[in-house]
């Protein structure tokens, strides 16, 4: 019989930042419309906006994400930052 071991890795295991995600709550110009683009880059462009905008901002990715053990499709605030600590060094750009 073999043993699992649950390290740091099983709660945030490989994020996929290419899949679709869109930032809402953002304004763009005179509109508010939700910008489709890659994980990756919607996190980058959260970590552009001051911080009310941060906190009116709502990530909403196109498959879960498993974060710190957690699943979810919809990110906020904190969530979002969470996030942002583990995006890669290199740009998708």
């Amino acid at each position: 019989m073999t043993e699992a071991t649950w390290g740091e890795n099983a709660k945030t295991p490989h994020i996929d930042w290419r899949i679709s995600a869109s930032l809402e709550n953002v304004s763009r110009g005179e509109s508010d419309v939700a910008e489709v683009t890659n994980l990756e880059r919607a996190v980058r462009d959260w970590l552009g906006l001051d911080s009310t905008h941060q906190a009116a901002a709502v990530l909403t990715t196109e498959h879960a994400v498993q974060l710190d053990g957690a699943s979810a499709t919809s990110f906020t605030g904190e969530g979002i930052a969470a996030l942002a600590e583990h995006l890669p060094a290199n740009s998708a750009d």
